[in-house]
C-alpha cells in the first residue's frame, strides 16, 4: 500500500473528530447542566410532592405496572414539544429573548418533573428488560463522559463557579428562611383545610 493511501484514513479520522468536536462539547455541557440540576430539581419536586394534594398522585404513580410507568415517564417529553414550538414562534417573530426564556423555563420544569417521575417509577421501569439494558448502558456512558470532562481545566473552573453560586444561594436562602418557611407552612395549612 502506498503512503498516501495510509494517510487518508488518518485525515478522515481527524476531519470527523474536528466536525464532531462542537457537538460532543455541546452534548457534554447539556449532560453536565442536567446532572447539576437533577438533584436540586428532584429535591424541589419532592418537596412539592409532600403537599397532601400531590401525595395521592405520587402514590398512584409509584404503584403503576412497568409499561404504564414507562408511558407516564415519557409524557413530559412529549409535553415539551408545544412549548418548544411556542419558543420557535417567539424567535421567528423577533422575540429571541422570550424564546430563549421559554426554552429555559421549559427545560427547568421538564427536568424537575422527569427527575421526580423517574424517582417514582424507577423500580417499575427497571423491571422492563430492554429499559434496564438501555439504562445500564446510558449510566456507563455518562460515567465515562463525566470522567473525561472532570479531568479538564474548564470543568474544574466551571464546577468551582457552580459551588460558589450554590453557597451564595444557600446564604441568601438562609437569610430568607423565615419568610419562605412561613409561606410553605401557609400553603400546607391551606391544602389540609381544603382536604377536610
Amino acid at each position: 500500500m502506498s503512503a498516501p493511501a495510509k494517510q487518508r484514513p488518518s485525515r478522515t479520522k481527524r476531519l470527523k473528530r474536528l466536525v464532531a468536536a462542537p457537538f460532543v462539547f455541546l452534548a457534554a455541557v447539556i449532560i453536565l447542566l442536567e446532572d447539576w440540576l437533577w438533584d436540586d430539581l428532584a429535591r424541589l419536586a419532592a418537596a412539592i410532592g409532600r403537599l397532601p394534594v400531590f401525595r395521592q398522585i405520587e402514590a398512584f404513580i409509584s404503584g403503576l405496572p412497568p409499561y404504564a410507568a414507562l408511558a407516564f415517564f415519557a409524557v413530559p417529553s412529549m409535553l415539551l414539544v408545544p412549548v418548544k414550538l411556542i419558543a420557535l414562534y417567539f424567535v421567528a417573530h423577533g422575540h429571541a429573548i422570550a424564546g430563549l426564556l421559554t426554552v429555559l423555563a421549559a427545560k427547568l420544569a421538564g427536568t424537575a418533573l422527569v427527575a421526580r417521575l423517574f424517582t417514582l417509577t424507577r423500580p417499575s421501569l427497571l423491571r422492563i428488560a430492554w429499559f434496564a439494558w438501555v439504562y445500564e448502558r446510558f449510566v456507563a456512558f455518562k460515567t465515562r463522559v463525566y470522567a473525561v470532562i472532570k479531568a479538564t481545566g474548564i470543568y474544574r473552573a466551571a464546577h468551582e463557579m457552580h459551588l460558589r453560586v450554590r453557597r451564595a444561594v444557600k446564604v441568601w436562602a438562609g437569610k430568607r428562611k423565615g419568610f419562605l418557611r412561613r409561606r410553605w407552612q401557609a400553603a400546607l395549612k391551606l391544602s389540609r383545610q381544603a382536604k377536610d
